[in-house]
């Protein structure tokens, strides 16, 4: 049966997620700029960059344990669900197929989309956790740090190190790829945001629905269109950098 039961946005949520989306633009901007030779920069290296990276997705993550954290009090049922989900996994699919035109040696197989598909199943089902959220978030945040030691006393922990399993996270060693969102510790990061959303709605919901200044309605636009966004930005800014380049 068709899952119908009227829902609500939240402003500052959304808000909130498209100061993400305005902050990754700029950031892929700047990327676009050094594949093409404008600058010279080191993202894979420079703290000024890797910082800004996990700080974008973090609060990317945040924000999707704060909408199904909203998506639980209204009570959405799994259909409408599942047809959310459909929509992030097809899209991480096209991230893959994109990103192996461009980069075919270090194409994207498990980045920001193809983590949040995995990770939006794993929170709806430890929904029911709730304040047992924040330990689990802070034990997956916590988890590569053992994983290092672990590897150094097991070698057989390996396995964990190949494309089959390193987007669990239990690795020694990042893979060669564009993008990498594993469960561990990302997983940890969107418990916080869903007990963090839980909390604020039962204790200090205002402070989740309240209204927001003017100056803040374009984020929040942008916020509720963040899947759309995230997938138009880069052709479109890539093409903008290879247009500029070819006139040069």
């Amino acid at each position: 049966m068709p899952d119908s039961r009227p829902t609500r946005r939240f402003d500052r949520i959304d808000a909130l997620r498209g100061a993400a989306i305005a902050w990754m633009t700029a950031y892929h901007f700047a990327f676009d700029l050094d594949h093409f030779r404008f600058i010279r920069e080191d993202f894979h290296r420079d703290p000024f960059w890797t910082w800004q990276r996990t700080a974008i997705v973090s609060l990317f993550l945040f924000c999707a344990g704060l909408g199904q954290a909203v998506a639980v009090h209204q009570g959405q049922g799994w259909p409408r669900f599942w047809r959310r989900w459909a929509q992030v996994a097809a899209c991480a699919l096209l991230v893959t197929l994109g990103s192996w035109f461009m980069f075919p040696r270090s194409f994207i197989y498990f980045g920001v989309l193809h983590g949040i598909a995995v990770m939006l199943v794993v929170a709806r089902v430890t929904a029911p956790w709730g304040r047992w959220l924040w330990l689990a978030g802070a034990l997956a945040i916590a988890a590569p740090f053992a994983a290092r030691a672990a590897h150094a006393a097991w070698p057989a922990l390996e396995v964990f190190n190949t494309p089959l399993l390193n987007w669990l996270g239990w690795i020694s060693r990042k893979p060669v790829t564009e993008d990498y969102v594993p469960l561990l510790p990302w997983m940890g990061v969107m418990w916080w945001g869903m007990a963090a959303g839980r909390s604020l709605l039962r204790e200090r919901a205002a402070l989740v629905q309240g209204e927001i200044a003017p100056v803040l309605r374009p984020l929040a636009w942008m916020g509720r269109w963040s899947l759309s966004w995230y997938m138009v930005h880069q052709p479109v800014l890539i093409g903008l950098v290879m247009l500029a380049a070819a006139f040069r």
